[in-house]
Formats: C-alpha cells, structure tokens, sequence
C-alpha cells in the first residue's frame, strides 16, 4: 500500500471516529439541550451543528475545483440561532458530514499534492484534509464537553471511564455498566 493510500484510509478512519463521538453525544440529548448556552459568549451545540455543517458544505463541495470559501456561504447566519429541533439538526448535521465523507472517498493520492484553495490562499490538498482535522475536532470536543455538561451524572461515557484505565489496559475493552451503546 502507499503511503497516499494508507493517509486517505487513516483519514477516514479518524474522520468517522470523531463523528461518532458526536453521534454519540446526540443520542443522549433532548431536543432543548442542543440549544443550551454555558453563557451569552458560547455557542449552543446547535449552533456549531450549524457551523460544521456549514463549513464542510462549502469546504468540500468541488473540493478540488473551487475555493473552500463558496459565495453561498453565509457563516454569520451559521451562528444565529434557529430553534431546529433535534431532527432538523440532526439532517443538517448529516448533510455536512455527508458532503465531507463524499468527497474524501472520491480523493485518490494523485490528488493530495493538487494545490487547492480556501479564502484564495493557496494550500496543498493534504494541508486543507489536515486543517479540517483539526478544525472538526475542536467542535466535537466542545459537543462532547457540553452534552456531558448537561447530562452530569447520567452521562454515558465515550471513551475509558474514570477509574478503569488499568482495567482497560489489562483486557482491551471495559464493559461499562452505565454505557448503552
């Protein structure tokens, strides 16, 4: 396998780890804690649906062929809050990791060293995979902080649960009791 291969398959791999924590979080929520704000200066988990969304639609719509920032995007009203319910997030959600997955699937290694643009700077199309995975798991960590926020003590863990990572690491995989997924 080359190396161009084995990046785009370990691309992938992490791209869809990250969302799944995401869904994850999703799957513990109601409707009105998507919308929950810490304070007036943070965003809401709708909120940076809307902006992931946002971002990969336009990032990854013509990947190679376009500017990453289209003229259709509006980022501003991505911030604006919208009142979606969870489903209507959850499509928007889809949507952008859709276009996003689409469009790394269709990468072949000919294409990572292309010179693509963002905002009319010029970048190698390993250095914009590289930057959105950098990008997205910024948000899926805030998603992830804030669901875990608002769920407190009924929250079900993502990862190694405090307290077992002996266990963990003596035996691979940690049943945990609380965990339904």
């Amino acid at each position: 396998m080359s190396i161009g291969t084995e990046y785009l398959q370990t691309v992938m791999r992490r791209v869809r780890y990250y969302k799944d924590l995401g869904d994850k979080t999703f799957e513990q929520l109601d409707d009105e804690h998507f919308h929950y704000q810490p304070n007036a200066e943070s965003n809401s988990i709708a909120v940076i649906i809307q902006h992931m969304a946002g971002n990969m639609l336009s990032r990854w719509t013509n990947f190679l062929t376009e500017d990453g920032e289209k003229e259709w995007r509006n980022r501003d009203e991505e911030f604006a809050i919208h009142h979606y319910n969870k489903k209507e997030l959850l499509e928007i959600w889809e949507k952008g990791w859709n276009c996003f997955l689409d469009a790394l699937a269709s990468l072949r290694e000919d294409d990572l060293l292309q010179t693509i643009e963002i905002r009319q700077e010029k970048l190698s199309a390993i250095d914009a995979i590289n930057r959105q995975l950098a990008h997205y798991p910024y948000h899926i960590g805030q998603i992830v902080y804030i669901g875990r926020m608002i769920k407190d003590q009924s929250w079900k863990n993502l990862s190694i649960p405090r307290g077992r990572s002996q266990e963990y690491n003596q035996g691979g995989q940690v049943k945990d009791p609380a965990k339904k997924f």
